[in-house]
């Protein structure tokens, strides 16, 4: 099991009390396990292009931009067409498998516990984030779709996020350029080492310590 670090260094973030506890989470692998369903919608979309897809690979490398991953099975000049397919059979394959993460729904009540706002920023397609959340009665108060990495960070700073939790080193970048703390989870492709040696600020196994974790952030910010 991945360590936790739980007081790692903090930089210059936005503690203090006049703005509103808000919290940013990654959906994919942070939230939602989304290989089965992910899994299920490649093999879907291989099926129906006759393109062999190693969905087991596809699934251990989970975060960057479909795009992305579509760019190692298709020619360049098929992707955005590979992409637009795979969106619309996504729902119907990669729903109802998917799961959620230990500790997400107690990590988004955690945060409304404390009279703040979660908010989920993801580079998936947003009307596929928001149909995962459904299923799993998982309820932020926004979700940003379509964003990965830095650009991430732009939402982040838009909504006032103090935290941002995610499992890739992506998502660290992201919660640098917002001005955020980055807590960092290994339920994800990335291991501990390579968060911390990304900038995360706090490494956790997973979400069920993140509450504890939580109250303890919100107790220093009222200090």
């Amino acid at each position: 099991m991945a360590s936790t670090d739980q007081n790692a260094p903090q930089h210059s973030l936005p503690h203090d009390r006049r703005h509103p506890l808000t919290v940013g989470f990654d959906l994919d692998m942070t939230l939602v396990d989304s290989r089965p369903g992910i899994a299920a919608a490649y093999r879907a979309l291989s099926a129906e292009t006759g393109v062999e897809i190693d969905v087991d690979l596809v699934v251990s490398r989970i975060g960057p931009p479909l795009e992305t991953e579509l760019a190692h099975w298709f020619p360049a000049d098929g992707v955005a067409a590979a992409a637009d397919r795979y969106r619309e059979i996504y729902p119907d394959h990669a729903i109802a498998p998917s799961t959620a993460l230990a500790g997400a729904r107690e990590s988004v009540a955690a945060v409304r516990a404390l009279g703040g706002r979660a908010i989920v920023v993801t580079a998936k397609y947003e009307p596929n984030a928001k149909l995962h959340l459904a299923h799993l009665g998982i309820e932020p108060d926004t979700v940003v779709g379509w964003l990965w990495a830095e650009a991430k960070g732009e939402a982040l700073r838009e909504h006032g996020a103090q935290v941002y939790v995610g499992d890739h080193t992506g998502d660290v970048r992201g919660a640098r350029v917002a001005g955020a703390l980055s807590v960092a989870v290994t339920t994800g492709p990335c291991d501990a080492a390579e968060l911390r040696t990304a900038g995360a600020d706090v490494v956790l196994a997973d979400l069920t310590g993140f509450p504890a974790w939580l109250a303890a952030f919100e107790a220093d910010r009222a200090v």
